[in-house]
């Protein structure tokens, strides 16, 4: 098959998206498939045999980031086309058109590369934009993955902010209602779990038989037990956005302080570098020697970090997938983490870590103390994980489940029709 991916934003180092990427198409260029990624910047890291088409845009955050760095090599009246102008201004405004400009963006470089040789199947991975609309009018099958509907982050932001304008400001933030409209027009859409593929349907208005699950997998031969790395006693892992409400890491530091002063703790956050509620709230809790905050990090960074701690902890309120509870546990490493998503399917309650409700401080406490105190429980749950992980997540399996999906095949798997019952 010819397969072409979007993707708007597609980093390795902050967020799944780019690693959801990566992994899939490595493994669908494998099983023999021509793959062409048609992606927004951050660009994602792909192997060879996957073919990567950059599209800039005009998101004024990342112009603030990047600074002069960001008009390099581009033409220069540039910005004054309508679709730059209006993605600058309108996220200058505090609007997140990202998606939106994107997809128009892909659809002229889809249409583009279809002239020359048609695509079988368009892969939109979580952008949904009016673009996407445009595609579907090439007679092209459209699969589309969400990891998570965007209006579980627009209500966490309504429900943190300080004032009405701060509440309008986080309705108009994210384009939920782009999303809920375009997805009533692709052929099939994937949720990475039972939960995830509810959330969808319930948050797009569609019938259960439109989302199909398909597990995100694993890389085994990068994340794995590394022999030369010895646990550091008392290190706790932490990795995601600690700035964002459903990571729950709040919570965490509540647990943390609740542990006592004493407590032979420290924990290392892993995230991007732009953090400023959670350092602020490390603070105030007293914790700021015991909390550590590192910016992104390379692939093989994070596997020696996910060697080095004797636990990950994902305190999350919401979560699609968890893939650092995942990796974790390929690495060898126990997992506490909460009883959302996928958790429950990934981490074995009592046997590869511990499963606690969510947006509950004393029971986490409770459980990493459980652990930390307990080598042998900690080891007999690390080798438990790497199993439970090289038996049941693989991106190979992942691919072949979604090559059915590319080629119409009616594929909603068992575990959501069983969880959805």
């Amino acid at each position: 098959m010819r397969i072409c991916f979007l993707l708007h934003e597609g980093s390795m180092y902050s967020g799944g998206q780019g690693v959801y990427a990566s992994n899939l198409c490595r493994e669908l260029a494998e099983l023999g498939h021509e793959v062409h990624v048609v992606a927004g910047p951050p660009y994602p890291d792909l192997v060879d045999g996957v073919t990567l088409h950059k599209l800039r845009n005009y998101n004024y955050h990342r112009l603030l980031a990047t600074g002069r760095r960001f008009f390099y090599g581009r033409p220069p009246l540039d910005a004054f086309r309508i679709l730059n102008l209006g993605e600058l201004v309108t996220t200058r405004l505090g609007m997140y058109s990202v998606m939106g400009a994107f997809s128009i963006r892909a659809f002229e470089r889809v249409r583009e590369l279809h002239k020359e040789r048609p695509f079988d199947v368009v892969h939109d991975n979580q952008v949904l934009g009016y673009g996407t609309l445009l595609i579907r009018l090439l007679g092209l099958r459209v699969v589309a993955t969400v990891h998570h509907p965007l209006d579980v982050d627009r209500d966490n932001r309504i429900r943190e902010a300080n004032s009405l304008s701060e509440q309008v400001r986080a309705a108009m933030f994210y384009p939920f209602f782009m999303q809920r409209i375009v997805s009533r027009s692709v052929d099939q859409l994937v949720a990475v779990s039972p939960t995830a593929a509810r959330s969808v349907a319930r948050a797009f208005g569609l019938p259960p038989r439109k989302v199909a699950v398909v597990w995100n997998g694993v890389d085994t031969s990068t994340f794995r037990r590394l022999p030369n790395i010895e646990r550091e006693s008392g290190r706790i892992l932490f990795v995601g956005d600690s700035e964002d409400r459903n990571k729950g890491f709040s919570y965490l530091l509540s647990a943390l302080h609740d542990l006592g002063p004493f407590a032979p703790v420290r924990v290392v956050v892993v995230q991007r570098s732009w953090a400023k509620k959670a350092p602020a709230m490390a603070r105030e809790l007293g914790l700021e020697d015991k909390v550590t905050f590192i910016d992104s990090l390379s692939i093989d960074e994070l596997v020696r970090e996910y060697n080095r701690a004797e636990l990950l902890v994902s305190p999350s309120l919401y979560e699609g997938f968890g893939l650092p509870a995942a990796e974790a546990q390929a690495c060898g490493t126990p997992v506490v983490a909460t009883s959302v998503g996928a958790f429950p399917e990934i981490v074995q309650d009592g046997e590869t870590g511990r499963i606690v409700p969510p947006g509950e401080a004393e029971p986490l406490a409770r459980a990493i103390r459980a652990l930390l105190d307990d080598d042998m429980l900690r080891d007999s749950m690390g080798k438990a994980g790497e199993r439970r992980i090289r038996d049941r997540f693989s991106w190979r399996r992942t691919a072949e489940q979604m090559i059915e999906l590319y080629q119409g095949e009616e594929a909603v798997p068992a575990e959501f029709l069983e969880a959805a019952s």
